[in-house]
């Protein structure tokens, strides 16, 4: 009898008292134990983090019964109890909201540790106090670990000043644990994104980042081998390649991992294909920037940035290429090292399911929700058959669906790389094999499209001119072979739609 899965449940002795299915991550948590004293690690929301410090808490706690057959069972020092911190953000939306919640927490620790000592209404001392009491309380460094350590300044990303308030008050907690140094075995925090050290970390500059070390890649979610063994019964009737496709992809410098949340609902769901991940949450800051910085969106992928890029961020400079990075929506293709040694990084989404989400979700901000799917049901019998009449017409409704609100204070109809996004955003939704600013031995063709055995290349203009004399003076065709129609597209500022339209179908001989 196949064992339930742990769908939602973060906490450690649940799942194996009950005897869910539980992938053996005590191998790299004794790897990390054995070597490192403060840790940071950074994964996007849903990748198993809460659980692993659940899993880290047992562990100090020495509650060894719950990790019998696992790799750490006769390989840690159970004869010795750790006294446990535990700390959790979410949900908070101001300031106020924040400092309740660490006073709060801190009482809970307080009461749960059996530790005595005199509050303050300070937290950051409260904080300081609690360390120091814990460990003389219990005779044993005390170990802190704080999950979701970033998340009240996310939440406010869209309201600044809120954002560095919290900011300052995390700052100002978490310099308690270098101040506290002499008291302490261990401490790890955890989150989606990485502040720089002097945004939050000021004061725990001796904080080791594990997010991209290889031995600890697949410290959070499923891998390829998970699946071979772990998995092999719940999916042994299913295409594997298409879970792949789908839900693997992310790279941490490991082997490269699924998204633990996408595994579980599949298989819950009748191994239906969906973006379970992706309807997790909004990422409304993300579409704010993008619409803030005319952002062109075929950028996102196979983007190369400069390794700090990837590194660390600033609330009030926020790179939009970071926090895509950061939040899950990117992932790293490639490492590149230059001639002088220098790192960059190539990232792309990691999978089918935040490609194609990430893209219809910008479009459902932007278009007529009640158009949008008629249009793309529309769009894609069009393309395969190749009625370019009607492709002029979904095209034109579809530029005349876009919010008028989308255009106020910006100039956005002006911008040929918007119109741009909008076609690539609606192409990429639909799940077709499209290449942005596809190089050729003459120039590059603005968009390629390929959906089975039909090429549709596009030139894109904002000003009134012929649209497909570039395309055939450079011939951007010849790359290609099969049946290929070339478009040219002409957009009106004024009328914020297509105002030229013309096609040739390419016969190669």
């Amino acid at each position: 009898m196949l064992k339930k899965l742990p769908i939602g449940i973060q906490t450690f002795s649940e799942i194996v008292e009950n005897d869910l299915l539980y992938i053996d991550k005590t191998k790299i948590a004794l790897d990390l134990l054995e070597n490192s004293k403060y840790v940071f690690l950074a994964r996007p929301r849903r990748f198993g983090k809460s659980l692993f410090l659940d899993t880290l808490h047992n562990i100090f706690e020495a509650n060894k019964i719950l990790f019998n057959g696992l790799y750490i069972e006769n390989k840690w020092g159970w004869e010795t109890q750790y006294p446990v911190i535990k700390l959790s953000f979410s949900g908070n939306r101001t300031k106020h909201e924040l400092l309740n919640s660490i006073f709060n927490q801190l009482q809970n620790n307080q009461e749960r540790l059996l530790v005595d000592y005199e509050k303050s209404d300070d937290f950051a001392i409260s904080f300081s106090r609690l360390i120091d009491k814990t460990q003389k309380k219990h005779q044993q460094k005390v170990v802190i670990l704080v999950d979701e350590y970033d998340k009240p300044i996310l939440d406010n990303l869209d309201q600044l000043d809120v954002a560095l308030e919290c900011r300052d008050i995390l700052k100002r907690l978490y310099t308690q644990i270098k101040d506290n140094d002499q008291y302490i075995k261990f401490a790890m925090l955890t989150g989606v994104s990485k502040f720089s050290k002097v945004s939050v970390f000021s004061g725990l500059n001796n904080l080791e980042d594990i997010s991209l070390e290889p031995r600890y890649g697949s410290i959070c979610g499923y891998t390829e081998n998970n699946l071979d063994i772990d998995f092999k019964p719940y999916l042994d009737d299913i295409d594997r390649n298409e879970v792949r496709h789908w839900y693997n992809g992310y790279n941490f410098f490991g082997d490269k991992v699924y998204n633990p949340y996408d595994i579980l609902l599949f298989i819950k769901n009748e191994k239906t294909f969906k973006n379970y991940w992706f309807e997790t949450a909004t990422p409304s800051f993300l579409i704010n920037l993008i619409k803030q910085n005319q952002y062109f969106l075929p950028r996102f992928e196979n983007l190369i940035v400069e390794e700090s890029l990837t590194n660390s961020f600033e609330i009030e400079n926020l790179s939009l290429e970071t926090v895509m990075f950061q939040s899950g929506y990117l992932t790293i293709k490639e490492r590149i090292v230059d001639k002088r040694k220098k790192i960059a990084y190539q990232l792309d989404f990691p999978n089918y399911e935040v490609k194609i989400s990430f893209y219809d979700y910008l479009l459902r901000l932007s278009v007529n929700v009640a158009d949008k799917t008629p249009i793309t049901n529309t769009l894609y019998d069009i393309l395969e058959e190749a009625q370019m009449d009607q492709l002029e017409a979904i095209l034109k409704r579809l530029f005349a669906s876009i919010a008028y609100n989308n255009f106020t204070k910006n100039n956005l109809q002006n911008y040929e790389g918007f119109y741009a996004s909008v076609l690539y955003a609606y192409f990429a939704s639909l799940g077709l094999k499209i290449i942005a600013e596809d190089v050729t031995n003459q120039g590059r063709i603005d968009l390629t499209l390929i959906i089975n055995d039909k090429i549709y290349i596009f030139e894109f203009k904002v000003i009134k001119e012929n649209p497909l004399k570039q395309v055939k003076e450079k011939r951007y065709f010849d790359k290609y072979s099969g049946e290929i129609y070339i478009i040219g597209i002409v957009f009106d500022a004024k009328q914020r739609n297509i105002s030229q339209f013309e096609w040739e179908k390419i016969c190669k001989t």
